[in-house]
Order: structure tokens, then sequence, then C-alpha cells
């Protein structure tokens, strides 16, 4: 069982995403914030495995939230809900080191993913975070679209053919051990490629690296059901 806190200060759109996640016998809601502050302490009562927040929340947001998690409660992932307008806070979020992006406005299925992936150590960027990530990069001053994705692609080039595989299943959002069952390795071995992906990308963490997937044009297909 999968157990989830929600934060967001907007009591309906908790309540949206509580029964969305209801809808998946696997996961179960644990606990539920109406800001920053009060969720970081929910999360050291309850001990979830993942942390759905709202990225703007009174007292404490989830940006700050998230880098709070992160440091005293490495155990939890955290899912990160954004709204159009909101890039400069992804971007942000990206380097505290939350590992799931999803739009509010996104199909329920995205949600419901997100938390999985994360659940299993997974970096979960939803298609639509992933393109706006992506084209804000190129509209702020860090270089055009079509010049970000040649930096992308000579970055990838760099990588073995085996870590430009990995990169590949963990641009799409799966963990260790999917990817280990997609290339018939054990899991070990695709946890050392993604050590080395991070060290020669220059990234921090994995959704850093799904940013360089997405750019690279090289994300794998979704992942099937039966790899759930």
């Amino acid at each position: 069982m999968i157990r989830v806190l929600i934060a967001d200060d907007e009591p309906m759109i908790r309540a949206g995403v509580r029964a969305v996640l209801s809808t998946d016998p696997g996961i179960e809601v644990v606990a539920e914030a109406a800001d920053g502050r009060e969720a970081v302490e929910l999360v050291h009562a309850h001990h979830p495995a993942v942390a759905v927040l709202d990225i703007r929340m009174p007292r404490t947001n989830g940006i700050e939230a998230a880098a709070e998690i992160r440091r005293t409660a490495p155990g939890t992932g955290v899912v990160m809900l954004t709204t159009f307008g909101e890039d400069d806070y992804i971007l942000r979020a990206l380097g505290g080191g939350a590992a799931g992006f999803l739009i509010k406005s996104g199909e329920p299925e995205e949600l419901i993913a997100g938390v999985r992936a994360v659940a299993d150590g997974a970096a979960y960027l939803s298609p639509k975070v992933a393109a706006r990530v992506v084209a804000h990069l190129s509209a702020t001053g860090a270089g055009t679209l079509a010049d970000r994705r040649t930096a992308a692609r000579e970055r990838v080039a760099a990588l073995t053919a085996r870590e430009r595989d990995v990169l590949a299943f963990l641009g799409s959002g799966l963990s260790n051990g999917q990817i280990a069952r997609r290339l018939h390795v054990v899991e070990g071995t695709v946890k050392a490629h993604v050590s080395s992906i991070l060290a020669r990308l220059g990234v921090d963490n994995r959704a850093a690296a799904a940013v360089v997937a997405h750019e690279a044009g090289i994300v794998a297909p979704a992942q099937p059901p039966s790899d759930r």
C-alpha cells in the first residue's frame, strides 16, 4: 500500500486529488495539509511514501516544504502540483529535489502514474510539464529551443549506449526495477548506470536528468500497465 499525504490550501483541490487517488486500491491517503508547514509536520507524523504538494501555499510554500521534506524525511518522495504560468516555480522545485511534476488540470491517470512512479523511486514529469520546462528554459536566456536540443543531444552522446537506454526509460518515469526488467539486467546494474548518468550529465537528481532526456528527444514509450 502506497501511503500518500496531500497538501493544498484549497479544500476542493484536496478533495479532488483524494477522490482520484482513492480509485487505486493500492494507494491510501493518510493525511491532508492546508499549507506547507503543516505538510512537513504531517510527513514526520505519518511517514508517507509520497507527499503531493501544491506549489503555492500560505506560511510555507510547496517548494520550501519539498526541500525540507527531502532534507528531514528522505524516505518520502515529493510530487508537485502546478498550474500554467508557474514555470519558474517548477525550475526551483527541480533544484529542491522534487521527483514528480503534474498539471492540476491533467488527466486523473497521470496523477496515479506519478504517485506510483515516485513511490518506486523514479522521476515523473507530466509530458505537458516537460514541454513547458524545455520551452521556458529556451525563453529565459538559457538558449534557443534548437540550441538546447543540440546541447542535450551532445551531452547524451557522451553516455554509453546502455546509459542512453537507461536515460530514455528514466525520462518516461520508470523505476530502477522497471528499467531492469525492460533491459533484462539486475536492478543493481541499473542503479549503477543511473549514478553514472547523473555524474556525466552534471545533474543532481533523476527529475533533472529526465528534463535532459526530453530535451534530447530520447524518451522511451510510456510504461505498460504490466510494469506496475
